[in-house]
């Protein structure tokens, strides 16, 4: 068999065709595909102390008072009366069982008893765990736990009493709990427990003052157990460690001018707070919540992050907000860190603007803090 005669191509050839492949290969202008590419850093809000920050601080030998007096500036750490309590609002419904309870409505209960605490019409009534009526409570039911928590329900144990009131139809079952008690609910699901003591502290410090200077639901509850205020976990989440943290900086807030101040705080700040007027807008200016530098953010695993978004992708997520044919975003003011606190969103036919809180939820974003990167691919 003969063997078939070999071409060889010389050094031109091989060039011009590598610039074909090149030129087959690229996309034209027509079919090129838009990405938006979005930097950022941090994670949360940005306004007050970052938690990754004040580990960072820790680790490097600075103790609660210096760490938290670092992210609240113009502020000074003093203790509150011992008869502070939270009223945490656990869910609603129709009725909640609960046992290890003393006393409620004025009778004398059994702790390894349940009972039950259920609306009838427009008041609240204490029941066996059957359902049979016992009495009467009025507008609400107080049951004053034992020595060890009281257990509400599936919920879980909890220290301190129940309340269950009735308002609107439904009835708000809460824990009312010592402020010091609460934080030791609050400490294990907001920071890790295993992070340095001195964290664990200012985490302490931080989420009394909080607690105390908001309000949530007015004359019926105080706080949510939920992210809508601090998490709130119960005796269920409590860990050595950080009942420790709480006992050391006991009954400890920040104040301000002899006020106790809402000592907002978030995971990570990609190396600067934010002013509480730009992370929230809408918010008064306060001199305790100023941008701050961050040095030691940076153990944070979203210090540094990056989304990509077709060009798709941004228009179903920000549809409504323009016109015609998604273009951009243009940013057209940013807060005393790098964060978004005014964009415009472009379309080829109308464009509006939007705020970086906003742009964020919309985007599902880790932050306000991010540069936006158009590309062809």
């Amino acid at each position: 068999m003969k063997a078939r005669r070999r071409h060889r191509i010389g050094g031109a050839g091989l060039a011009a065709l590598a610039l074909l492949a090149l030129l087959l290969a690229a996309p034209s202008a027509a079919t090129a595909k838009t990405k938006f590419q979005l930097r950022g850093g941090g994670y949360g809000h940005g306004v007050g102390m970052s938690q990754w920050g004040a580990y960072g601080y820790a680790k490097r030998g600075k103790d609660y008072r210096a760490i938290a007096t670092h992210y609240y500036k113009k502020t000074k750490i003093d203790q509150v009366k011992s008869s502070k309590s939270i009223r945490v609002l656990l869910d609603t419904g129709s009725g909640v069982s609960f046992s290890r309870s003393k006393r409620a409505c004025g009778r004398d209960l059994k702790p390894s008893r349940t009972y039950r605490a259920a609306l009838r019409g427009s008041k609240v009534r204490l029941e066996q765990a059957n359902g049979k009526r016992i009495v009467g409570c009025g507008g609400k039911l107080v049951a004053k736990g034992v020595a060890g928590p009281i257990q509400i329900g599936d919920l879980g144990g909890y220290r301190g009493d129940l309340r269950a009131v009735a308002s609107g139809g439904k009835l708000y079952i809460t824990n009312q709990v010592s402020l010091d008690d609460y934080v030791k609910g609050v400490i294990p699901t907001e920071m890790p427990a295993s992070w340095p003591l001195a964290a664990l502290q200012a985490q302490a410090v931080a989420a009394r003052s909080y607690a105390l200077a908001t309000d949530a639901g007015g004359d019926v509850f105080d706080q949510y157990d939920d992210t809508r205020s601090q998490v709130y976990g119960g005796v269920a989440s409590e860990t050595a460690k950080t009942n420790r943290a709480v006992r050391k900086s006991r009954r400890q807030v920040l104040e301000h001018r002899g006020e106790v101040i809402a000592a907002y705080f978030f995971s990570s700040s990609g190396g600067r707070t934010e002013n509480v007027e730009f992370g929230f807008p809408g918010a008064e200016p306060q001199p305790y919540l100023k941008s701050v530098r961050d040095p030691y953010d940076g153990a944070s695993p979203d210090h540094r992050w990056r989304e990509s978004f077709s060009r798709n992708e941004m228009s179903s997520r920000l549809d409504g907000l323009f016109r015609g044919r998604f273009q951009g975003i243009r940013v057209l003011k940013r807060g005393a860190s790098p964060r978004v606190v005014k964009a415009r969103i472009l379309g080829s036919k109308r464009s509006s603007n939007v705020t970086g809180s906003d742009l964020r939820l919309r985007l599902d974003l880790r932050s306000t803090w991010f540069k936006v990167k158009r590309v062809q691919r």
